[in-house]
């Protein structure tokens, strides 16, 4: 397109309401994405009896032992040691109500800024050895939770519907 010429067509206004309803709800799909996998790993976590032990393989215990030397953060890892399967339930109930948040659209920044925890502390521990560094996958999460942590859930969530009743004329403020 040369300079100054006009992008607006006789289909634009159609165009352009499309794509307003497509940036309103933008952040769903990720609040779906998140929320259900977090609700899921939390769930894992919470049914594999061999991850909630302190060793033997598949623990949370041996898991942690055996990213300790290759993490950023090795204190918090040896903070965690201390007691490893009262970690991993603090870590899987932390998921589920972080996914749940998310799914519900129930205080979601407070659920999003948990999600971005978790997953920073995976990053600095569990995947931080990954090389190169994307192979990690708690990075991509924690990325993800950021635009949450921002915008909240303005649509399809408890918290709009909240607001929408605190509000004078009942609408989205």
């Amino acid at each position: 397109m040369t300079h100054g010429m006009r992008a607006d067509t006789p289909h634009s206004e159609g165009d352009r309401d499309w794509r307003d309803t497509a940036t309103r709800y933008a952040l769903v799909p990720l609040r779906i994405f998140l929320g259900v996998t977090f609700v899921y790993a939390g769930l894992d976590k919470l049914t594999d009896s061999a991850f909630m032990q302190d060793a033997g393989a598949g623990s949370i215990g041996d898991m942690m032992r055996g990213v300790r030397d290759s993490s950023a953060v090795p204190a918090l890892i040896d903070l965690a040691l201390k007691n490893p399967v009262g970690f991993g339930y603090a870590i899987a109930f932390g998921e589920l109500a972080v996914g749940l948040g998310a799914l519900l659209g129930l205080l979601t920044r407070l659920a999003a800024l948990g999600g971005a925890l978790i997953s920073l502390s995976l990053w600095l521990t569990v995947s931080w050895a990954a090389d190169p560094y994307y192979y990690g996958n708690d990075l991509p999460y924690l990325m993800a939770w950021i635009p949450l942590v921002l915008a909240g859930a303005p649509l399809l969530s408890v918290d709009a519907a909240l607001r929408a009743r605190r509000s004078p004329a009942g609408g989205y403020r």
